[in-house]
């Protein structure tokens, strides 16, 4: 199994600090500000747990269901900010509330899987959740305008408790240069769904931005079905009409 996480660690750190890279390029590029000391407390607390939640998404994805991993902690990463959106915010109006649960509903069927899974898959399946929840709350406390600059601190930090993790544990963690170019294009667009998440909730509510950028594994099912033609289950399709659905309710509301 260590062989197995190996490379996994090692696609993590290379997409966090080509991130952090091109974060701080877009930063020095639109003239941001230095962060201010509170701002660079969100933006390592992100780092941290954001980097938590990705070590034990891809871990319970390696070596556990993907079926009982992915859904669990979709649907605690989502759950908890839109719980906070709408203490902090209010209630959104019943349409969006109504395309919120479809939503949620959407990723739990279109990440499900046959089988059961071990309280061990159940647990970082938890993990994961909670931490990604995290780093969605904390990066969305950054000031209106503010995005690269703390974003070049988030992955950065991500990238180095990952490097730590390999070090502690002597794993190995080289990326094969067959495979680098499109761990470096993961890494880009990976920066662009943060940069784009923390735009949302500058512009709009926490709840809202947070349950949109949750359905990714509708995208996923949907690409996975067109590109590599695969044929789509009908619990998939049904999450997939379920997402549509949730994102007009969403954005009528």
């Amino acid at each position: 199994m260590a062989a197995r996480r190996g490379p996994l660690l090692g696609i993590v750190i290379v997409t966090q600090f080509v991130g952090a890279g091109l974060t701080l390029f877009l930063a020095l590029g639109r003239a941001e500000a230095v962060p201010p000391p509170w701002e660079i407390g969100w933006a390592l607390i992100a780092g941290v747990f954001g980097g938590v939640g990705i070590l034990a998404l891809y871990r319970g994805l390696a070596t556990g269901r993907m079926g009982v991993v992915a859904p669990i902690s979709g649907v605690v990463a989502a759950a908890i900010p839109v719980a906070l959106g709408m203490v902090l915010q209010g209630l959104p109006g019943p349409a969006r509330v109504a395309g919120m649960v479809l939503a949620l509903l959407a990723v739990v069927l279109v990440s499900r899987a046959d089988g059961g899974g071990s309280r061990r898959d159940v647990g970082l399946g938890l993990l994961a959740g909670f931490g990604i929840a995290i780093f969605n709350v904390a990066v969305s406390r950054f000031e209106p305008g503010q995005v690269f600059a703390p974003l070049t601190l988030v992955r950065a930090s991500e990238g180095l408790l990952c490097v730590g993790v390999v070090l502690a544990g002597r794993r190995p963690w080289r990326v094969g240069r067959p495979i680098l170019p499109l761990v470096v294009l993961v890494g880009a667009l990976d920066m662009g769904g943060n940069a784009f998440y923390i735009l949302a909730t500058q512009a709009g509510r926490l709840d809202v931005a947070t349950i949109l950028s949750s359905l990714y594994p509708v995208t996923t099912v949907v690409l996975a079905t067109v590109i590599l033609r695969e044929r789509i289950a009908g619990s998939h399709l049904i999450g997939v009409l379920l997402a549509i659905v949730a994102i007009v309710l969403v954005g009528a509301g």
